[in-house]
């Protein structure tokens, strides 16, 4: 094979895993860029400080590049924010993901922090569904509110076609209930996407397509 066909070759095993979407409602005005093989990389924008934070969760732990530039009528509150960002990620990373060739599809993970445990179960099925169950001890978190979660994993899994069972297992503080889910999620995101050498160019399901 000549190094051109290697190149092609290459090329075509493991193409380029990138996205960006942007989302104009009345009430939001988002751009998302994502890379799924990145570093971790972040540059988040969402005017909710916490958000940006469990935000940065997801890149840092997932190794996803994300770049997330929102302008939301937080004078109102911040729902729509948390909800169409959660939308809007979704679509990117339904986009970056493509025909999911070659991929884990399945991803799980536990993570603790302090007293608190959370396990997140992901897969890149093409079937929408979220199952979450967090029993939040406090209702706000640094101005976030913490029934927020449920609206931005339901606005992700709507739009990346991903089903999705959060559960956090323990906890005290509130904060720490929420960091453990969102670095669970990361990680379970980057065991799901992470390419199988066994089955490069294979579409992981017994139908032939996701």
């Amino acid at each position: 094979m000549t190094s051109s066909a290697l190149v092609s070759s290459s090329a075509e095993l493991c193409p380029d895993r990138t996205a960006e979407v942007s989302r104009t409602t009345a009430e939001t005005r988002i751009t998302v860029r994502v890379n799924l093989d990145g570093t971790g990389a972040a540059s988040l924008h969402t005017g909710i400080g916490f958000f940006d934070h469990m935000l940065d969760q997801i890149a840092r732990h997932g190794l996803i590049d994300l770049q997330i530039d929102c302008d939301g009528d937080l004078h109102i509150d911040g729902h729509h924010t948390v909800e169409d960002v959660g939308i809007t990620l979704g679509q990117a990373f339904a986009r970056a993901v493509g025909d999911k060739k070659g991929i884990r599809r399945y991803g799980h993970a536990y993570v603790p922090l302090d007293e608190a445990l959370s396990r997140v179960v992901v897969d890149f099925s093409g079937r929408p569904g979220l199952h979450l169950h967090i029993p939040f001890t406090a209702g706000s978190i640094g101005g976030f509110d913490t029934q927020l979660t449920y609206e931005f994993f339901q606005g992700f899994v709507n739009h990346a076609g991903v089903t999705l069972h959060i559960d956090n297992l323990k906890g005290i503080n509130a904060h720490h209930q929420c960091e453990t889910v969102f670095k669970a999620f990361a990680r379970a995101l980057r065991a799901a996407l992470e390419r199988d050498p066994r089955a490069a160019g294979v579409i992981p399901s017994t139908k032939g397509s996701l």
